[in-house]
């Protein structure tokens, strides 16, 4: 089995491992210990989205462009692709979710598919709350959920724009 690629990235929010196979980018995470990483060469998916990650931080991206490589099921998949269309700076509930998969009844299998997103920041996941408009789990912990939503809707009034 080929290791895949990585890449640590510095943010406003903590230092963020990326990952990298041949067919794109397969995981991000959150480090939530201070890392030393050396100085590698990496692969080109990786320098992209770096260079696309500090320009969302910086509020000049809201839609990434990046070749991903997702691994899951066929479920998880299809929610992955659903947390791609939410829009930059707006919310959804799970049943929201549930019914842009077509199975408005699956909120919970929803949320499971949600928390094993590999790709949290490039798959909007932080975009999903509960109903009653709480901010529910989050793999980097809710106060970096918070800072992302908050990041986004700063980001949005800024430029003069309404958020749902």
């Amino acid at each position: 089995m080929e290791s895949n690629d990585s890449l640590y990235l510095s943010s406003p929010i903590g230092t963020l491992r990326l990952e990298a196979n041949q067919q794109g980018i397969c995981r991000l995470a959150f480090c939530h210990t201070a890392v030393e990483y050396p100085e590698t060469s990496v692969s080109p998916f990786l320098i992209e989205a770096k260079n696309q990650l500090d320009e969302y931080f910086s509020g000049k991206r809201k839609i990434f462009s990046l070749p991903l490589s997702l691994q899951g099921t066929n479920f998880q998949i299809q929610v992955w692709e659903a947390l791609q269309t939410i829009p930059y700076g707006e919310t959804w509930y799970y049943g929201q979710l549930a019914e842009a998969v077509g199975n408005p009844k699956a909120c919970r299998a929803v949320g499971m598919a949600n928390h094993r997103n590999p790709l949290p920041i490039l798959i909007p996941c932080h975009r999903v709350i509960g109903k009653n408009g709480s901010l529910t789990g989050y793999g980097g912990g809710l106060d970096l959920k918070e800072k992302l939503l908050a990041l986004e809707q700063r980001t949005q009034r800024e430029n003069g724009e309404e958020t749902k």
